[in-house]
């Protein structure tokens, strides 16, 4: 298998006269990615056509937020990939363990202008929809009934807590008045992690753009504070034992100082509940448990929606901490 996606990439590399002689395998969570001194190729394994969408994406997006050039890509149905010129550095998730807290502050300083720019984008018109990391759906009248479908279903799934299902459809319904509005007319990341941004040592740059939507900005900011409160499950599996929830707990402050209008959406900590719940029911779905929740990860979806109910998710913490 890994001789053929070397192959695969060296393919791609010479179709458009660029030297294969010598690239690497990079560290990745969603995409194959692999590098040469000049470029990088990324190929999309779930074969869903984002990497084409982005590239259609990417021509709206604002210059200054310093999207690299597309060099070449295709949308074939199993060989979806993108080559992209490569700009230096690696990604924030790998560089965050061993940073100053001057050097990550300044990294999150300029994140927030990154995402400023981007949730001051509308979203462009007949742009392909993509099933974002959340049920919710912007742009709809009741934007939860997809979630509230998905809860139905997942409770007849094996190994699930029927009560527990019953728990998060009364939150949904408790909550959900909180997401009026919840339009689709600007752009958001739709995957902000720390291994999405790349960091030079002095500059930042967000990448991959895959999962980007139209959908209001607090979208981002959910998925943000995911990754800060469970790092371990948002990089790249070599990088897991170095990820510290310990070292992202200033993040959301340095978010707020530069970019407080993220912060200040009516009913903030009802909304990113929602968030939260839709993200890990999308998951549940997606890998049903093969266990009781007991037997299962702390971290599995079941075990997340577990400490949501009982008040004790991370989003819990930071709704308390907004009150204070």
């Amino acid at each position: 298998m890994a001789r053929l996606s070397e192959l695969k990439a060296r393919q791609a590399l010479m179709s458009v006269g660029l030297d294969a002689s010598k690239f690497e395998l990079a560290c990745s969570v969603t995409n194959e990615v692999w590098l040469t001194e000049t470029h990088a190729v990324r190929f999309n394994k779930a074969g869903d056509g984002r990497l084409r969408r982005e590239a259609i994406l990417s021509r709206y997006l604002p210059p200054e937020l310093g999207y690299p050039t597309i060099v070449a890509y295709s949308g074939e149905v199993g060989a979806d990939y993108l080559i992209l010129e490569r700009i230096p550095g690696r990604p924030l998730a790998h560089c965050w363990p061993t940073m100053t807290d001057s050097a990550r502050q300044n990294a999150v300083t300029q994140l927030a202008h990154q995402l400023q720019l981007l949730h001051d984008t509308r979203t462009p018109a007949g742009l392909p929809p993509i099933e974002a990391p959340q049920l919710i759906q912007p742009g709809t009248a009741k934007p939860v009934d997809a979630l509230l479908r998905a809860i139905e279903h997942a409770r007849k799934l094996p190994h699930v807590d029927t009560t527990l299902m019953s728990d998060m459809s009364l939150l949904v319904y408790e909550y959900a008045p909180a997401l009026d509005p919840f339009d689709n007319t600007t752009l958001v990341h739709g995957d902000l992690t720390f291994e999405n941004l790349l960091w030079d040592g002095r500059k930042l740059t967000m990448l991959d753009y895959e999962w980007s939507h139209g959908a209001p900005p607090d979208v981002d900011l959910d998925i943000l504070l995911r990754c800060c409160a469970l790092p371990f499950l948002h990089v790249a599996p070599a990088y897991e034992r170095l990820a510290d929830p310990r070292d992202y707990r200033n993040v959301p402050g340095w978010l707020a100082q530069a970019y407080s209008a993220l912060f200040e959406v009516a009913r903030l900590g009802a909304r990113l509940m929602l968030y939260s719940i839709s993200f890990d029911m999308r998951e549940l779905l997606m890998f049903p448990p093969k266990a009781n929740a007991r037997d299962l990860s702390p971290h599995h979806p079941l075990n997340r929606m577990r400490q949501t109910a009982d008040g004790r998710s991370y989003i819990a913490k930071f709704a308390a901490a907004l009150a204070r």
